[in-house]
């Protein structure tokens, strides 16, 4: 199958239409779904370029969805207009996405540096400090003369800072609730949804709420979650906070459904588990450059089997009592 082939505006706005509609906790919407991508290989080719664009539409709150909904006309109409393809289809969501940025930022695609879902890389910013950009991520440089730094948009990065020969600028990493500043260290930074988790590994980080004076110092081996009106209790680091840098996903007795959600940030398309198992608990470590594998380890350990509709609808469930099938 060729994804880049063009396809009908009516499979289009089918695709469109499921892409900002689909609820990952009704069964009936998800089957009716699965036999909807599978009927036709044009089905197949049209979600597959949805896809390619931007994974954060199929969890966007329910205002945004509904948002865009009621947007579908106008949208089926750009989509004659501007013709048929990917190179459509990335335009008519860019439009709706723009006005709604509050659900589906348009910063991650305006960024300096991004990654694609299940893509990792490394730069090498220009007084020497290393930054690794996890999975769909996305920065802004701003280095000048009074200042280092850098506007996390996206994601999650593990920064370690450079130390050139007379440098005195501060080095700071910037996201929507406030600012972090290194004390000569090594340390990560995620955006949630809840807020902004900085996790130290090395050294210190002095962080500072947006909305609040001062600054608290955190120190090797603690994380805290930053919100715009001040920081939570500081915690202890839990196992493998960094294990991303290495390909490895690792967990401490996590729910199923925690697991799964943090490996489905690195895989494209749907990734569910039946609330019937979701509070099985699991510890190990898991690859992230193979999500397939990751879900297949699952098998031997816990009562659950993989139903994959296709490669991008794939639910963990429960496995039947009795015999299995060789």
């Amino acid at each position: 199958m060729n994804p880049n082939r063009p396809v009908s505006a009516r499979v289009l706005n089918a695709a469109i239409e499921w892409q900002l509609s689909i609820d990952g906790n009704n069964p009936a919407q998800q089957a009716e779904f699965a036999r909807w991508h599978a009927a036709d290989e044009e089905h197949a080719r049209a979600w597959q370029q949805l896809g390619m664009l931007d994974q954060r539409l199929r969890v966007a709150p329910t205002a945004g969805r509904k948002a865009l909904l009621n947007s579908a006309t106008s949208t089926r109409e750009q989509v004659r207009k501007l013709g048929r393809g990917l190179a459509g289809v990335v335009l008519v969501i860019g439009l709706a996405t723009f006005g709604l940025q509050r659900w589906a930022p348009m910063g991650y695609y305006l960024a300096d540096q991004r990654t694609a879902t299940g893509e990792q890389r490394t730069l090498t910013l220009a007084d020497g400090t290393l930054v690794d950009l996890n999975t769909h991520s996305a920065i802004d440089v701003r280095f000048d003369q009074d200042q280092r730094r850098i506007v996390l948009r996206e994601g999650e990065i593990m920064v370690r800072t450079g130390h050139p020969a007379g440098e005195q600028r501060p080095f700071i990493v910037e996201t929507q609730d406030g600012q972090l500043r290194a004390l000569g260290t090594r340390f990560l930074v995620r955006r949630e949804d809840q807020g902004t988790r900085l996790s130290v590994l090395q050294s210190a980080v002095a962080a500072h709420a947006r909305e609040l004076p001062g600054e608290v110092v955190l120190h090797e081996g603690q994380q805290v979650l930053m919100r715009r009106a001040g920081l939570g209790e500081p915690m202890a680091l839990g196992p493998g906070a960094d294990a991303w840098t290495h390909g490895m996903l690792v967990v401490d007795n996590a729910r199923l459904d925690d697991l799964a959600r943090e490996l489905s940030r690195y895989r494209p398309g749907y990734l569910g588990v039946s609330p019937k198992v979701a509070d099985l608990r699991i510890t190990g470590s898991f690859p992230l450059k193979d999500t397939d594998l990751a879900l297949n380890a699952l098998l031997p350990t816990l009562p659950v089997q993989i139903q994959a509709h296709t490669r991008w609808w794939v639910t963990l469930e429960e496995r039947p009592a009795g015999p299995q099938k060789p």
